[in-house]
């Protein structure tokens, strides 16, 4: 895993060598978690984050995007839903894929 704060520095270099996609990308991020929708709130938008950030396994992201969900409104036990809602499709992933290690052994009753 890599240290955020001392890696964080490299934000310079990455919008000096991609200007363009770096402010796209956060002219989107921007849009996606503005307080303005006709849609979901932005309570539910951060929620929707925490569980993805605790599928991809992104620290950084779990935490700011917590922060920010109770921010909007959430509650704690809502983070906290959020949370087991990931890790139970987080899970069911393994499961499904587990379907592959029975496949491949089908027939196989030695």
């Amino acid at each position: 895993m890599h240290s955020h704060n001392e890696e964080a520095e490299f934000m310079a270099d990455l919008k000096e060598a991609a200007p363009e996609m770096v402010s796209a990308f956060f002219g989107f991020d921007k849009a996606v978690f503005s307080q303005k929708s006709d849609g979901l709130a932005l309570a539910t938008r951060e929620l929707i984050a925490v569980g993805v950030a605790v599928t991809t396994q992104c620290p950084y992201c779990i935490e700011d995007h917590a922060k920010r969900a109770v921010a909007a409104g959430a509650s704690q036990a809502d983070v906290a839903e959020a949370v087991m809602v990931a890790a139970a499709l987080r899970a069911g992933g393994g499961v499904t894929h587990g379907w592959k290690a029975m496949k491949a052994i089908a027939g196989n009753n030695d």
